[in-house]
């Protein structure tokens, strides 16, 4: 369908419109098309532009939650990553993690609470923990620093590509029937009888607005929630509290080998991971309550060099400077408490429902996407705005699932869409060149972007279609002008909006992503 028909099909009205394309927004669209309701999705900006491609990249049960006795939360986590890796087997696998021990005391210790991690998992667990000799942890990750080094602790969880996993959410939810529009920004929420009865969305590339009717109109808007509870009612009070979670990207040789390194004890009681990803290596994350929200919440020089100092000494040699290669960030959409720090802060989710009827949905986190959006489409059922239908999402599979192995290993995140890509290649072969030799995309792949996978801007392709500014800021601003030229064919655009396009992109990467050896702010 193209965007001109999808907003005609806007202004029809719907049952469930759903505000923010995110995680949970999207997987509430998936939720309540497949339950047969007319969706709509509306996101302001792209697709998991915010929080949800900025995660760690982990599918986990989450080791800290059970350290903090919040075994609900770890037992719910651990069934929906079975459920990630079995509905799109083509973006979640299992990965396993290394835990150093350089004191006797800690082989039983780790040993013993991953252990019964494991077993909290019961039928849902990806494998056995495990007691590993030092040599066999040298063998497993090559990187990591011997000396001292008695044996680690051997556990698995899942892994995914963040962002990719939500842009199959949103085609999964549009193969199911539902109107699913990025940079569609909702204006003002509509009244009527004292209800809410729908919302005002402007097109941010044509100026169009239409007023979208639905008997149920869900607020999930992620870390900007409380700006559309605000607008609905300008005396609301905050839900949320945001904390800032920076990551570094460094050579995957950093580590070597294919498993990653859980490091459980930092001075600010987080967990710190290094993760193989995508032929580099993630190290994260911080924990930094922030006072204010933004699309790109900034980073401090204290951060990154925490991150640098935790991880440091458990590796063969310390990073290097010149090695980081990314630096990104996202906010924590957190539900407030009284907890002492954002670290202690739930994130089990809360739904709620305003006087006027707009549901709002907070918290939570990526791996339990599903089950919040089957809570809250229950929570309407339940209180009477749509009829009870079963949510079955546990079993639709999403776009591009497929359990057999794509030939080429470059394309495997597009699951059975990959031939759409190579068929470009074919057609076209100077599209299939890579376009930095540092990175493993190809101009086909933008093409595909743009044509079957909704992007409309130079930051949607190389920071979410693929991944570039994340694994390589620097070699993603050099491919900025080929790709701005790219888009330009296949959306119509000038050499006027190329120009803007590369400039806006250099400035973002130069700003938040490429490390400087200074910081921002957030």
């Amino acid at each position: 369908m193209e965007r001109a028909e999808k907003w005609d099909r806007l202004a029809e009205g719907c049952d469930v419109l759903v505000i923010g394309g995110g995680a949970t927004g999207l997987g509430i669209a998936v939720d309540a098309a497949t339950r047969g309701f007319r969706t709509a999705l509306v996101e302001a900006g792209d697709f998991a532009q915010a929080t949800s491609s900025r995660a760690t990249k982990l599918v986990h049960g989450g080791v800290r939650y059970l350290a903090n006795g919040q075994l609900h939360l770890v037992y719910e986590a651990l069934r929906e990553r079975r459920i990630m890796l079995r509905n799109a087997p083509h973006l979640v696998h299992r990965l396993g993690f290394v835990t150093p021990a350089y004191r006797w005391m800690d082989l039983p210790f780790y040993g013993a609470g991953l252990k019964a991690y494991q077993l909290l998992a019961g039928g849902s667990s990806l494998g056995a923990t495990e007691i590993w000799s030092a040599r066999r942890t040298r063998e497993a990750v090559p990187g990591i620093h011997a000396e001292g080094l008695l044996g680690s602790v051997l556990y698995f969880d899942g892994q995914f590509d963040d962002a990719r996993y939500a842009l199959a959410l949103a085609r999964t939810a549009e193969d199911s029937g539902a109107t699913v529009l990025n940079y569609a920004r909702c204006m003002a929420l509509v009244q009527s009888h004292g209800r809410t009865s729908g919302a005002r969305v402007r097109d941010a590339e044509s100026g169009r607005e239409v007023e979208v009717s639905a008997r149920v109109i869900v607020n999930a808007g992620g870390i900007f929630l409380d700006e559309l509870r605000q607008m609905e009612d300008p005396a609301s009070q905050p839900l949320l509290k945001a904390s800032r979670g920076t990551h570094l990207v460094v050579p995957g040789s950093v580590l070597g080998g294919e498993y990653a390194l859980m490091i459980p004890k930092t001075r600010d009681g987080r967990l710190i991971f290094a993760i193989p990803w995508m032929g580099q290596c993630v190290i994260g994350t911080t924990d930094v309550p922030v006072s204010g929200v933004a699309m790109e919440p900034g980073h401090s020089r204290e951060e990154l060099s925490f991150l640098m100092e935790t991880i440091s000494p458990y590796l063969q040699r310390p990073i290097r400077e010149a090695e980081i290669r990314s630096v990104f960030s996202g906010l924590r959409p957190l539900v407030s408490g009284n907890a002492a720090s954002t670290a202690k802060l739930s994130r089990e989710h809360l739904i709620t429902a305003s006087p006027g009827g707009l549901i709002t949905i907070a918290g939570g986190k990526w791996t339990t996407y599903r089950r919040m959006a089957q809570d809250t489409l229950d929570f309407a059922e339940k209180g009477g705005w749509i009829e009870r239908r079963p949510c079955r999402t546990d079993t639709v599979p999403l776009r591009g699932a497929s359990e057999a192995p794509v030939a080429d290993a470059r394309l495997a995140r597009y699951g059975t869409d990959a031939e759409a890509v190579v068929a470009l290649e074919r057609q076209h072969p100077e599209w299939g060149r890579a376009l930095h030799p540092r990175l493993p995309f190809t101009a086909a792949e933008v093409v595909y972007a743009a044509r079957a996978e909704m992007a409309r801007t130079v930051e949607d392709v190389l920071s979410r279609r693929m991944r570039a500014l994340l694994l390589d800021a620097e070699a993603a601003v050099a491919c900025a002008m080929p790709v701005a030229t790219l888009l330009a064919d296949e959306l119509g655009r000038s050499q006027e909006w190329v120009a803007e396009q590369v400039q806006a992109f250099t400035r973002l990467a130069q700003e938040f992503y490429l490390y400087r050896g200074s910081a921002t702010a957030g």
